[in-house]
């Protein structure tokens, strides 16, 4: 994967939706909520504030994390789905 987010962005690889529930009832691809959780893949280089100062994001690759529920835009690249948000719409590190 080739993508540098710009700013305070991160890329984000949504954890797969479960497929079945405790009850063992499958339930359809239609019908599935969106995941909260995910592994960020690639960092922008952070935010310039009103001062000029660089501010350096406080996740990194390969942490796990917790999002809103619509939170960020989706694109598909090289065939697989991703998340494009800013750090502000991360609510924890898990």
């Amino acid at each position: 994967m080739n993508i540098r987010p710009l700013a305070d962005r991160v890329v984000v690889r949504p954890k797969e939706a479960e497929e079945k529930k405790q009850g063992g009832i499958i339930i359809p691809d239609t019908a599935k909520e969106r995941p909260q959780e995910g592994e960020i893949v690639a960092v922008g280089p952070g935010k310039v504030n009103d001062a000029g100062k660089k501010i350096e994001l406080s996740v990194k690759k390969g942490d796990q994390v917790l999002y809103g529920k619509y939170s960020g835009t989706e694109v598909t690249i090289d065939g697989e789905d991703f998340l494009i948000m800013r750090e502000d719409d991360i609510l924890a590190v898990v």
